[in-house]
């Protein structure tokens, strides 16, 4: 959401960690599954930083939360390994929480970056 207010504009990675809060190697994580995902596009060295790939228009956020999620169940019984869950032959919520993950991920697919992209900074 940062990245899109400027799209063509190449960001250190020093520099959206300190307007997040985040620290740079929690960061650089997430850039990298991003830029595997197609999101952004990286490059070392001096003038090196991070930029959009595509066009805030056709980045959907579900794609977004799909790559940052890839790997991480909504809860433990999604897990390939079924989980912990000892009420897993007998559980009737399980199919509701996969339609609920199932719609919030659709409900994010109808957006893009541009219509979730912070407002401009507005210089005084």
């Amino acid at each position: 959401m940062l990245m899109a207010i400027a799209p063509e504009r190449n960001f250190t990675t020093a520099e959206i960690a300190q307007e997040l809060g985040l620290s740079r190697h929690h960061l650089s994580k997430i850039l990298q599954q991003l830029a595997r995902g197609g999101i952004v596009a990286t490059r070392r060295g001096s003038g090196g930083g991070v930029v959009l790939a595509r066009p805030t228009d056709a980045i959907r956020v579900g794609e977004v939360v799909r790559l940052l999620e890839d790997g991480h169940v909504l809860v433990e019984c999604f897990a390939t390994s079924g989980g912990a869950c000892s009420l897993d032959r007998h559980c009737r919520l399980k199919a509701r929480l996969r339609s609920a993950e199932r719609a919030f991920l659709e409900d994010l697919d109808r957006s893009t970056l541009t219509d979730v992209m912070l407002p401009p900074v507005r210089v005084a």
